[in-house]
């Protein structure tokens, strides 16, 4: 799995799209050319508690990404709308730095790190006031004693020393104290709709909002019972929750993972079955349609204009700078649907990205679960019975303990030895 490796802590920031722990640093300004990447450089911090990667640009940068950590010990750092210069010097890395890439894609650098195993940091990305450069800091964790590299390390000589290690001791504690955090021991069930908003309505009257809060509860009673970890419901009565306030109380109470439960609907009765979505571009009409009519609840919502913004280019910034958590919504959606057609029996519709309100805000892997069909007449019976229920609610209990299971493994298999 690619998440974040517990060695490394990475500095929130306030002030994002719905409470967004990962968020683009805009900005304001007219438009300008493109910046240009024209050197990495490093050097230690003057109080020897860290290092500076400095990225010297032409000219400022319009936008930039927090620094998140992926699997292993890679860090990841996006330079939006920017080009790397023919002539661009790379300097040699030092301290916690053993190598480094840049690659363009899409118009943007994303520039990747490979960190000493043995080195707790933390890293944050600020703009240099005396010139148009941004800088990368990399902080020592406290308790973890800095140290002069005792040679330079090649950019491409990752299996090399590069100092800064710390004492075992220190490191398994602060190392454990990470590990502990990190535990996948808080998940946030979203039972959509509620309240004046019934969501879809079916065949024999069967309401949307009353079927996935009953699926809801049923899997929040499992997670709680069977696996231990801890249950926060964005509702558990029949009252409505704005679609931004859903990712604020994920954010708030911790969660690890976020699951939005819902049931489709369409014009064509005989349509059927279950899909999961994850945040992303949708790819098709059908996708498109399922996320129009799921978004269209804001017309309940007092302050619409909060969702302007949200459009097609914010999307597409929204999911490069979560990317390390849209891995995670990949793989725990696959699961759901897995689960789904193998110990329940219903037709796969698969695995599916689109641009739901509800998942723009949560700073964790997050799924829209479509249940079924309301509007199918064989699909409302399962839906609304209790053996339907307890059944969907189980899949989606066994996928996400699957999802804990592999995340803590590795967890585990990252643990300094």
């Amino acid at each position: 799995m690619h998440m974040q490796p517990l060695r490394r802590r990475s500095r929130t920031w306030k002030g994002c799209v719905f409470g967004s722990l990962w968020v683009l640093l805009l900005v304001a300004g007219p438009v300008r050319a493109e910046p240009v990447v024209e050197r990495i450089s490093f050097a230690p911090r003057s109080d020897g508690q860290g290092y500076v990667v400095r990225i010297h640009t032409s000219e400022p940068l319009h936008a930039y990404s927090e620094p998140r950590f992926l699997s292993g010990n890679e860090l990841e750092f996006v330079l939006f709308n920017a080009e790397v210069s023919q002539a661009c010097q790379r300097d040699t890395p030092g301290g916690p730095v053993q190598a480094y890439t840049l690659e363009a894609r899409q118009g943007h650098i994303f520039v990747r790190f490979q960190l000493d195993a043995q080195v707790a940091v933390e890293a944050d990305a600020y703009r240099d006031r005396g010139s148009t450069d941004v800088i990368l800091g990399l902080t020592y964790v406290a308790g973890t004693p800095s140290a002069t590299p005792a040679r330079p390390v090649a950019a491409w000589d990752a299996s090399a020393p590069s100092g800064a290690t710390p004492a075992p001791h220190t490191s398994r504690a602060v190392l454990g104290d990470a590990r502990a955090r990190w535990r996948l021991d808080t998940v946030v069930i979203d039972a959509g709709h509620g309240g004046d908003d019934t969501g879809a309505i079916g065949a024999g009257g069967l309401r949307e909002k009353d079927v996935v809060l009953a699926v809801a509860l049923k899997v929040g009673q499992y997670l709680e019972e069977l696996l231990g970890v801890r249950v926060v419901y964005t509702r558990r009565d029949d009252r409505f929750i704005t679609l931004s306030n859903r990712g604020h109380l994920a954010n708030e109470a911790g969660g690890k993972l976020f699951v939005s439960i819902h049931a489709n609907a369409a014009h064509n009765r005989s349509a059927q079955g279950t899909e999961t979505y994850f945040l992303g571009m949708h790819k098709t009409d059908a996708a498109e349609k399922v996320m129009e009519r799921e978004n269209s609840v804001i017309r309940y919502e007092s302050d619409q204009g909060a969702y302007e913004g949200l459009n097609q280019k914010a999307l597409i910034e929204q999911t490069l700078t979560q990317s390390a958590y849209m891995r995670g919504s990949e793989q725990l959606a696959g699961l759901v649907q897995q689960e789904f057609t193998g110990r329940v029996g219903r037709i796969n519709r698969g695995v599916k990205q689109a641009g739901f309100y509800v998942l723009w805000g949560a700073s964790m892997p997050s799924i829209l679960v479509e249940l079924g069909f309301v509007t199918n007449a064989e699909e409302a019976a399962f839906l609304a019975s209790e053996n339907g229920q307890i059944y969907l609610a189980s899949a989606i209990f066994r996928a996400v303990r699957a999802f804990k299971a592999g995340y803590e493994k590795g967890l585990e298999l990252s643990a300094y030895p």
